[in-house]
């Protein structure tokens, strides 16, 4: 026997029961009522002659294979019916099971989020306890009036805020989002951005540029949440950049979306990275909590909108946000 008749599936049983035996039965039936049909009209007094020849057989043999034929046919389209309905079973039952793998998948990434955050936790927590306690020992000895408490001092109120950022940072993560989006120009977001983030830039004299067209659709967004995302693309670039250096924010609009993204002259990010900088816990820095990007890309997700890393013209890094434009919505300045 060779390979290829050992290889070949094996029908159904189903099939082979109701499908090829039911188109048999249906062929047989046809045959017998088309014999059957002819003996009664004989009987009721029917003939049939040509030309003074019997055509009773002819007759017979023309019903019996018309009969056949839709017996036949009838057969076969039960049996395509019964095809169909055990496909449709497994494809139901590979759906399930596919749902069902999804779902142990997604428990298994929450899982494995719930670990990266109790270590997150633990390690953002550990470190500036442990400063604040060395700080309150060296407060707690020291005369009032020593340089020493007013640095333990400004140790413990720094770390304090640290702490808070991380927690504040956990929470917006953890926290599902509540949009309440409205028709927003895109000016008054970069608008708004830019004095939230204004002491930052100007305490390291870093030139900024904006570049935005005249003809920009609204966006149909949360301006705070949208404002919030920008801030931190604007912090990071500020944190990135050396004293002196340059950030340029744009906004442009085509295809029914509109682009907005922010560039610096700093390092940039290395390409291997730019994907994964906007999982959870993922830091390059050696006090970030890593959440900053991930909420960002949480957000404008939910906006229906992609964030996307690239490099700049200068070498540096790009993050470009890209967001569906309002329908029917005036153009904003």
């Amino acid at each position: 026997m060779n390979e290829a008749a050992t290889s070949r599936p094996r029908p159904h049983p189903d099939e082979c029961w109701y499908g090829v035996r039911l188109r048999h039965w249906g062929l047989a039936a046809g045959v017998l009522t088309g014999v059957v049909d002819t003996a009664a009209l004989s009987m009721l007094g029917v003939t049939f002659a040509v030309n003074g020849w019997d055509a009773r057989p002819l007759i017979a043999a023309y019903f019996g294979a018309s009969f056949a034929v839709l017996g036949y046919l009838l057969g076969s389209l039960v049996e395509a019916q019964r095809r169909e309905r055990r496909a449709n079973a497994l494809l139901q039952a590979q759906a399930e099971s596919l749902a069902a793998a999804r779902a142990r998948l997604a428990q298994s990434e929450k899982l494995a989020a719930l670990g990266q955050l109790a270590a997150t936790v633990a390690h953002e927590v550990r470190n500036p306890l442990a400063v604040m306690r060395s700080a309150a020992q060296t407060l707690s000895e020291a005369p009032p009036a020593a340089d020493e408490a007013t640095q333990a001092s400004a140790f413990i109120i720094a770390e304090i805020d640290r702490l808070a950022n991380v927690v504040n940072s956990l929470l917006a993560f953890a926290r599902p989002l509540q949009l309440d989006a409205r028709p927003v120009r895109v000016a008054d977001l970069l608008d708004r951005a830019l004095l939230l983030g204004r002491d930052e830039l100007e305490a390291k004299r870093l030139h900024v540029e904006r570049r935005t067209s005249a003809d920009l659709p609204a966006v149909h967004a949360d301006p705070d949440l949208l404002s919030q995302v920008l801030l931190g693309l604007l912090a990071n670039a500020a944190e990135a950049v050396p004293p002196g250096g340059a950030i340029a924010i744009e906004a442009g609009s085509g295809d029914g979306v509109v682009h907005l993204s922010v560039a610096d002259s700093g390092p940039g990010v290395p390409a291997a990275l730019r994907a994964r900088i906007f999982e959870p816990f993922f830091t390059t820095r050696p006090r970030g909590t890593g959440l900053g990007l991930a909420i960002a890309r949480q957000i404008i997700e939910a906006h229906g909108g992609r964030i996307e890393a690239g490099e700049a013209n200068g070498g540096g890094a790009r993050f470009t946000i890209t967001l569906p434009a309002a329908p029917g919505a005036a153009l904003a300045a």
